[in-house]
């Protein structure tokens, strides 16, 4: 039986109703939090989140959010907070990826890569931290992506903004230590999500022949990473970013 260890949190989850993000949705409810599935578009796929998490969680809401609008993420943290009650885990897991050579970058794929993946979390962050800091707790998990760990030519604008979400991370956890406020970081190597397997099929068979362990990541693998980021069993752990990535690091 899984020991619900989150029981009397709530937790945010940005991009919840896919992939990584439905993964920790399921590890969160599993363990007895309240969740909250943020959404851009795709209510479908959010909704069925809530379907599947239902019979687990204490409470569960999907709420729609464009984490790159400073308004719209008050909107939601409101509407959690009126729901679900104070915010005591925000997942920032919301991202978009692209691959472009540098002959086909433009400074507008740059400028919406930066929106999404690097001010949708300071964002969500400055939307939580203060009630985190004035109850003299909260935990923030962000997830960047093994590409802000290593060179990526054909990626420099996700890459940049993953490496970006990095220092941000470290940033954050030195300033809110003092306050009870961990923040740390898991960096997923290549991972067995929808958009992965839409992608270059090509591509992933490269990244999978040079990955020590031979395989991609399941969503739940990382999940787990985010369940040790969250929980007293790393109690002492902040400013940390911890690769998911079968070894090719």
């Amino acid at each position: 039986m899984t020991e619900r260890i989150f029981e009397d949190r709530t937790a945010v989850v940005t991009g919840g109703g896919r992939g990584i993000g439905r993964a920790i949705c399921q590890m969160l409810a599993e363990r007895g939090a309240r969740v909250a599935v943020n959404f851009e578009r795709n209510q479908q796929a959010a909704d069925e989140t809530i379907s599947m998490i239902a019979g687990q969680a204490e409470r569960a809401m999907a709420v729609q959010a464009d984490v790159s609008e400073s308004a719209a993420v008050d909107r939601m943290m409101r509407a959690v907070r009126e729901q679900l009650g104070p915010i005591d885990f925000l997942i920032n897991n919301a991202g978009i990826a692209t691959t472009t050579s540098h002959h086909d970058l433009k400074y507008e794929d740059w400028r919406r890569m930066f929106d999404i993946n690097v001010d949708g979390p300071f964002l969500t962050t400055w939307a939580v931290k203060d009630e985190m800091i004035e109850r003299q707790f909260g935990r923030i998990v962000n997830v960047s992506s093994l590409a802000g760990i290593k060179i990526k030519p054909d990626m420099i604008h996700y890459a940049t903004t993953k490496a970006a979400l990095i220092s941000f991370t470290r940033h954050c956890a030195q300033a809110f230590a003092p306050f009870n406020v961990r923040v740390n970081c898991v960096a997923p190597g290549l991972t067995d999500t929808d958009i992965t397997r839409n992608g270059n099929l090509e591509l992933v068979d490269q990244l999978i022949a040079v990955t020590p362990m031979k395989r991609m990541a399941e969503p739940a693998e990382i999940a787990s990473v985010v369940k040790f980021l969250l929980s007293d069993d790393s109690s002492f752990v902040t400013g940390q970013t911890v690769p998911a990535c079968g070894g090719r690091c």
